[in-house]
């Protein structure tokens, strides 16, 4: 390992070549000294080979690009996480662009918690797509309801956090039990805090998230995040957790009414009206989830 080697950046990459591309520009642009970070691109079985993407960004990068055959974002991240050899593992999608100081902002969070688990901000790149508005939103929600004024951060998406890489590893990393990109990093934080970790917030440490998305990807983004808070009850089951509970009325009024407060009418209502569908797609997939499971499937009480 490089003695002065600080960051590994992990990219999770499946048939998305243009938008690996634009998120490898970004890295590209990152205000930090080269031989301080690495990025590991996980080609999780694309069809296409990705070594035309990757090559003309390794004279500026110290870059690796790894395959595997598809298995999922959870072992593609994994893998990475494998070879990795910064003292810290950052974990993006191949579908966000971050911010110049992204690092630095990270470095200055592990000054002072070196051994947490820093999650940062992640905006939305796509502002004239309504539903990957929407989808943002519900992020921001539960960011403010599950991270905000309470004595313990509790959550962090994957496509923008990090953490010390042998405390990665010393968890056995992410459930690779999620096939899906749904779920699997809400596990790990709860694994985390169930370990003892701690999660810090760093808002100023961005990444902006382009996924384009329609009315019928946005239902099958959300009935797959039910499917994955299905594996997820499981995961806490097998670990003897207490289940999670049922969230009050108000939880779900604050969710619908949230774009009110965020965007101007009437694209607010339209918006509510998304949070509301997709809530609806997210039940469906659980109980399909749970029915694909079987009879043998813990009971989630």
């Amino acid at each position: 390992m490089a003695e002065n080697l600080l960051f590994s950046i992990v990219i999770p990459t499946y048939n998305r070549p243009d938008r690996l591309r634009t998120c490898l520009e970004a890295i590209a642009k990152i205000e930090y000294s080269r031989e301080n970070f690495e990025v590991i691109v996980v080609d999780d079985g694309s069809e296409m080979p990705l070594d035309p993407i990757v090559a003309p960004f390794k004279p500026d990068l110290d870059l690796k690009l790894l395959r595997q055959e598809n298995a999922g974002p959870a072992s593609a991240r994994n893998a990475g996480a494998a070879i990795a050899t910064g003292k810290f593992i950052v974990f993006t999608d191949d579908d966000c662009l971050p911010t110049a100081n992204w690092l630095s902002i990270l470095a200055t969070q592990f000054a002072s918690n070196a051994q947490a688990l820093i999650g940062g901000q992640t905006i939305n790149a796509l502002s004239e797509n309504v539903y990957s508005t929407a989808s943002q939103l519900l992020i921001d929600y539960l960011y403010e309801y599950y991270n905000h004024g309470k004595a313990t951060v509790n959550f962090f998406a994957s496509n923008n956090f990090a953490l010390p890489v042998e405390k990665f590893r010393s968890i056995a990393g992410f459930d690779t039990n999620f096939p899906l990109a749904a779920g699997e990093d809400r596990e790990f934080c709860d694994r985390w805090l169930d370990r003892g970790g701690k999660l810090v917030y760093a808002p100023q440490a961005q990444v902006y998230h382009a996924h384009q998305l329609t009315l019928l990807t946005f239902w099958r983004q959300h009935f797959n995040y039910g499917r994955g808070a299905f594996c997820f009850h499981q995961a806490r089951a097998q670990r003897k957790r207490s289940p999670i509970a049922v969230e009050p009325l108000s939880f779900y009024f604050k969710l619908l009414t949230y774009p009110l407060l965020k965007v101007s009418l009437p694209q607010a209502i339209y918006l509510s009206v998304l949070m509301f569908l997709s809530q609806i797609a997210n039940v469906l997939g659980f109980f399909y989830e749970r029915r694909a499971a079987g009879p043998q499937v813990s009971n989630l009480t």
